[in-house]
């Protein structure tokens, strides 16, 4: 063998050896945390059939309310499993751990009695299912705002009795926001059991909805993270966490385009006669926010928000199944981000925030 040829083997066995260095090391690195994803969807029949009841019934009740033929069967039916196909599609995705929450609005368009007991279902459904995949599935406790003290009690049963991780508000109840006082026992239950209420969008009530009719907009396309970004910044300017300072709450969709508009915000707040609040408006979003990447995967804006915001305050969610789960895994594996923020945005933030 010439030396020319023993010089193109030996360089092609560095080669090899670094790219298997390479690799070892990403899958030792892909294997140093846990994908925890903490916006995912589920629901239960009776609740789907109580929504098509509604809308058959009453159709002018919920404006833009097409549940559950709104989604499809395939799409209905991976909500509504619980089970091995769920975790089937969690293995694809590499897909760790699901935090599941009850599909938009939940039982908020029912009458209260009914909505109260369907809550109840859900919970205890999707408490089953964790306890079969305790390792796989979270979930957070759906209520009835409807009825504020028992969505209390629901919160209380929720988290203590079925060791579930959170809240789940589907944003407004028939037209009203959480700012308003009648809602605030489920504030109060919420911080006393240091637990987070997570505030999803929906369709915007009556007195938002006509602006949103045309050209598709009053669902994702824009006009869901108008109305919770809405609900939001009234809880702020209301004062709800001078009342509830230890509130948390968390915000998918990358704050519902809030964290853009903190500068704006609190300039515009402080002007005289303006306000009379007493912090800022970032001050609050930063302390009792967090945010949420579900359906989000945009480098510049994880960039932005990393920046706006701090890593600390972002968790990694999906938003399936509406959502492509793959496309998000392999968005945040390969985003531009230190490996600390990256493990932090994955895993040890929802650790934190979810008591996981």
């Amino acid at each position: 063998m010439d030396d020319s040829r023993r010089t193109f083997l030996r360089n092609a066995a560095l080669v090899s050896s670094a790219l298997a260095v390479s690799k070892s090391a990403q899958a030792q690195n892909a294997g140093s945390f846990q994908r925890i994803a903490v916006e995912e969807t589920f629901s239960v029949p009776e609740v789907l059939d109580a929504m098509a009841d509604l809308v058959a019934r009453e159709p002018d009740r919920e404006q833009g309310l097409q549940a559950p033929s709104y989604v499809g069967p395939d799409t209905t039916a991976a909500l509504i499993d619980l089970g091995p196909g769920r975790i089937a599609a969690m293995d694809e995705a590499r897909i760790d751990k699901a935090v599941l929450s009850l599909w938009s609005p939940g039982v908020q368009v029912l009458d209260p009695q009914p909505a109260v007991e369907l809550a109840a279902l859900s919970n205890d459904r999707l408490a089953e299912a964790i306890n079969n995949y305790p390792d796989r599935l979270a979930g957070l406790a759906a209520v009835a705002p409807q009825n504020p003290d028992a969505a209390a009690q629901e919160i209380e049963r929720g988290v203590s009795s079925l060791g579930l991780n959170g809240v789940i508000i589907n944003s407004h109840t028939n037209g009203e926001f959480l700012d308003n006082p009648r809602y605030w026992p489920i504030l109060e239950a919420a911080q006393a059991l240091d637990t987070p209420i997570y505030l999803h969008p929906r369709v915007p009530p009556p007195t938002m909805y006509g602006a949103y009719t045309d050209y598709s907009m009053s669902g994702a396309l824009w006009g869901f993270a108008m109305e919770t970004s809405m609900h939001a910044v009234r809880m702020i300017l209301a004062g709800v966490f001078d009342e509830f300072p230890n509130l948390r709450m968390v915000l998918g969709h990358m704050g519902e385009g809030i964290p853009f508009w903190l500068n704006r915000v609190d300039t515009v707040s402080a002007r005289p006669g303006m306000l009379n609040m007493q912090r800022r408006f970032s001050e609050y979003f930063l302390d009792n926010f967090v945010i949420t990447t579900s359906a989000m995967f945009w480098d510049p804006l994880l960039e932005f928000c990393i920046n706006a915001l701090g890593a600390d305050k972002i968790l990694f969610g999906i938003d399936s199944p509406f959502a492509p789960s793959s496309v998000a895994t392999d968005w945040l594996d390969a985003a531009p981000i230190s490996e600390p923020e990256r493990r932090m945005i994955y895993q040890s933030n929802a650790e934190r925030v979810f008591g996981l």
